[in-house]
């Protein structure tokens, strides 16, 4: 792989970025940038010399980009994006920065939701401006198009010193990080095996023996366990094409096998009806005419993953019989054969198994019990009616030639249960980092809890956390990352700040949620809930027991299952997203869902959401829940949820058939971009450490990467407003949170991969109150003419009381199919009184003509009692006005 692929292919994990803000979209928005200090590897850059050697060279490397990155929500001239706010670049003006350097600028510094880009190098910057310019400014566009004169080349820096690549650009050029990341012996995604078959909730297995993981490996079996199909094996140097959001991050693909394939077989049960002997269709059919979902319970049961050393043990049951299933390989005469061995247990009836298609070779061996036939096109395992179980190895010939140097995985031991056991610790290195203290805000301070340097990481782990809880002890923690690793971090109250980190699962998908409950680990998964468990006490997981996997999903890349929660009777609880821009499939699209504490029921508890992520749970039977703009939804959305109740999406599953805004249950607030470009998770304030803030709301904000206050309204709980707390920026989006049970400090987390104004991978944090002011909004009322809002600190009442040091704005918005809304209607609100009360905390603001608004702002610069400057922004909406 060349230099500049490399650079193409790891530049596709920024693409869920460019999507949300529109890269090259943000150029040519009317905004005044705010320009950070050049960095000296930015002064260094020879901008001219650059420019001078743009040629059709570049333009290709651009043209890569372009499709790389770019294409997917800019489109073209001849197919739109899918982002109906991207700049097309061949009709409309630039508004800001269209000649070369302005863009290179704009990349390089950001602007307005756009975060800098500094792991691109100054020639990448000019390649993809380069194409842009040529390929769609000049011929249709050329009023846009700022021609390059020497009068334009003078005029551009000039370089200070030599340009040195920066250590983010070095890590860059090493290649995408999944490509190097070691996923453990098996994964679990959802994973093309040929045109229009699907493996929805697949598990891929490695065959041969070696280093690296599953990705690593060179032949493979992939299960579906929805249906307990083998749905394709194969061989090759590649294991799959890496396309997928949460891989290359495009939108609105997925993940295939590659490589040559010994058989596939079709999306159906893999095992007959125990009962009916047949293979029917039962399944929910969606409104794509395609089944979804795991077969009936009294038919197929999957119950879990064993893993030991590099072999993986599947867990079902088929009817009443228990089996037990590890697939492997053998080379015969240089050919690949593909082998399934099956502990089968006691049945009363008998049953049926297919293997493979007709034409393909199947043998068996075992205790003669059961046979290899031919039936209704397919080679098939037949199992009669015994009382015994019984072991058989099913062997599928292949004309798949074997790699001289290939070595098949160990045959599996004589009895399948000595793999249900626990194994060898596969991961016993035990990685160190060092907690970095306080970040310093108003009244809190926040510590980053770093990771483990990628050179100490044999994993080479991609941190970017969905997920995290405490167990008892207090001192450690458990998390999770999108990209299926789960790990535990030991000596979060080390005074030292020496941390230990104990990598305990691999190859999940997509986890975006984790609770700790009776000391064992729950995450949420894009397929299921999975209970980790260590069977002989080695601190690493040996089986990943599939505790509910009733929800449905398709291949679509939008539909994340977000956080877990639980609630007094001990049921779980997370959100699972809509399909982007498309109609629902299935019933679990754009709902917040509960599992029943033992795992046997799954019930949709609301619908109406588009991109909720996570669910905050409150003791009264109702539920917080987060929501992002789009289709159907004109601005972020904090929500206030009750059972049974709609929240505006009409593209989820079930919606009413009224499509006004007044079938739906408006959200506590809508916040604008600006505010919270994408609200994650809302944490209930528990601590009385955190006094004066009790009881209050905070959102963990993905978007911006910081935390905000929200208040429920004093005159109607069904309305509020929300205020950024007064401390730094997270570097990375942040989305979960949880107070500590003992400290009373809050540890967060997050990572950065859709929509989001920070481009660092992931981090976890904790924040910690201090004895300064917080200088904070605590109460919110609104009512006739008047706004109050008490503080937390005693004010200044000379600036309190100065009409100037307040600005207030409304806007209303359009709630429709398009995506999201722009300002209507904005205006100006003049506040004709500000008088602070003798407690020197609660402001009253007099408002002649205040309304009911979906948006609100009101900017307050003002100065604490002690004489501290300082300066807020409330957003707020107001459905109903109190007397």
């Amino acid at each position: 792989m060349s230099r500049y692929d490399l650079y193409f292919h790891f530049m596709l994990r920024f693409i869920p970025l460019i999507i949300a803000c529109g890269l090259l979209a943000t150029l040519g928005q009317a905004q005044t940038p705010v320009m950070l200090p050049p960095s000296p590897a930015e002064l260094a850059v020879d901008h001219v010399k650059l420019i001078k050697g743009l040629d059709t060279a570049s333009r290709e490397r651009g043209a890569t980009l372009y499709k790389t990155l770019c294409i997917a929500c800019h489109g073209t001239p001849e197919r739109a994006g899918s982002l109906p706010l991207s700049r097309a670049f061949w009709k409309e003006p630039f508004k800001n920065g269209a000649d070369l350097h302005g863009i290179y600028r704009t990349l390089t510094t950001g602007l307005g939701l756009m975060p800098p880009w500094t792991m691109l190098t100054p020639q990448q910057k000019y390649d993809v401006a380069y194409f842009v310019r040529e390929e769609y400014v000049k011929p249709t566009n050329a009023t846009a198009y700022a021609p390059v004169t020497d009068q334009y080349l003078a005029k551009l820096p000039k370089p200070q010193g030599e340009f040195v690549e920066t250590a983010e650009m070095k890590e860059y050029q090493q290649g995408p990080k999944f490509l190097r990341m070691d996923f453990g012996p098996a994964l679990m995604w959802t994973l093309e095996a040929a045109p229009g078959n699907i493996a929805y909730k697949g598990i891929a297995v490695r065959l041969d023996e070696g280093a690296g993981g599953v990705s690593k490996g060179r032949v493979w079996m992939l299960y579906d366990y929805d249906t307990m199909r083998v749905a394709a094996a194969w061989a090759g140097d590649k294991f799959v094409d890496w396309r997928g959001i949460a891989f290359d991050g495009s939108h609105g693909t997925h993940t295939k096998i590659v490589g040559e394939k010994a058989f596939v077989n079709p999306n159906a049960p893999g095992w007959a009806n125990p009962v009916t002997g047949g293979y029917e269709e039962v399944r929910f059919i969606a409104t794509d005419k395609n089944p979804y979902g795991p077969l009936p319970r009294e038919w197929l049961r999957f119950k879990g993953l064993h893993q030991q050393g590099n072999r993986s043990t599947l867990s079902y049951s088929v009817g009443t019989a228990e089996v037990l299933e590890t697939p492997g390989c053998e080379v015969q005469d240089g050919k690949l054969i593909f082998t399934r061995t099956l502990e089968i247990g006691a049945s009363d009836v008998a049953l049926e198994m297919r293997v493979a298609d007709e034409t393909q070779t199947v043998t068996s061996s075992g205790q003669n019990v059961s046979q290899i036939v031919k039936a209704n096109g397919f080679q098939v395992l037949r199992v009669p009616a015994r009382k015994e179980p019984e072991r058989v190895v099913v062997r599928i010939a292949s004309k798949l030639q074997a790699e001289p140097s290939l070595k098949p995985i160990a045959e599996a031991s004589a009895d399948l249960k000595l793999l249900t056991k626990g194994g060898t610790a596969r991961w016993p290195t035990v990685l160190t980092s060092q907690t970095v203290p306080a970040v310093t805000g108003d009244g809190v301070a926040s510590d980053t809890l770093a990771f483990p340097e990628n050179s100490t990481n044999p994993w080479q782990t991609q941190w970017r956390i969905g997920g995290l809880d405490f167990f008892a002890d207090g001192n450690r923690l458990a998390l999770c990352t999108w990209m299926g690793d789960v790990w535990i971090v030991e000596g979060i109250l080390d005074p030292s700040g020496k941390l230990t980190w104990k990598r305990i699962g691999s190859g999940l998908n997509q986890p975006l949620g984790l609770k700790i409950v009776d000391g064992i680990i729950h995450i949420t998964c894009r397929d299921q809930l999975v209970k980790l468990r260590d069977l002989n006490g080695d601190g690493e997981t040996d089986f990943y027991e599939c505790f509910n996997s009733d929800h449905q999903v398709t291949e679509h890349f939008h539909e994340f299952a977000m956080g877990l929660q639980t609630d007094a009777a001990g049921d779980f609880y997370y959100a699972k997203s809509a399909r982007h821009a498309k109609p629902p499939l299935v019933p679990q699209h754009g709902t917040l869902l509960r599992v029943s504490k033992d795992g046997s029921k799954t019930t949709i508890v609301a619908n109406g959401f588009r991109a909720a992520n996570g669910v905050s749970v409150n003791g009264d039977g109702t539920f917080y829940v987060t929501d992002q703009e789009g289709h159907w939804t004109p601005k972020n959305r904090i929500n206030l949820v009750r059972e049974g109740q709609f929240y505006g999406n009409m593209w989820s599953y079930g919606p009413p058939e009224d499509k006004a805004d007044s079938a739906m249950q408006q959200p506590l607030i809508w916040l604008t971009n600006e505010f919270d470009r994408s609200p994650g998770e809302l944490v209930r304030v528990t601590p009385s450490s955190w006094a004066p803030l009790q009881n209050k709301l905070l959102d963990i904000s993905y978007g911006m990467g910081r935390m905000n206050l929200i208040l429920q309204d004093e005159s109607d709980p069904s309305q509020g407003a929300a205020v950024a707390m007064p401390m730094p920026d997270f570097p990375t989006g942040a989305m979960r949170g949880r107070f500590h049970p003992t400290t009373g400090d809050l540890y967060t987390c997050g990572m950065a991969v859709w929509a989001s104004n920070k481009i660092q991978d992931g981090g976890l944090y904790r924040v910690r109150r201090t004895a300064s002011a917080l200088n904070m909004p605590i109460s919110w009322k609104t009512s006739k003419d008047s706004i109050t809002v008490l503080f937390s600190d005693p004010l200044d009442k000379a600036s309190a009381e100065d009409l100037t040091h307040y600005s207030l704005k409304v806007w209303d918005l359009a709630r429709s199919a398009n995506y999201g809304s722009k300002h209507l209607n904005e205006r100006t609100l003049t506040i004709t009184k500000a008088q602070l009360a003798e407690d020197g905390r609660r402001l009253s603001l007099k408002i002649p003509g205040l309304a009911p608004t979906r948006g609100l702002q009101l900017q307050c610069t003002l100065r604490g009692a002690d004489g501290k400057g300082f300066t807020r922004s409330i957003h707020a909406t107001i459905h109903r006005l109190s007397l």
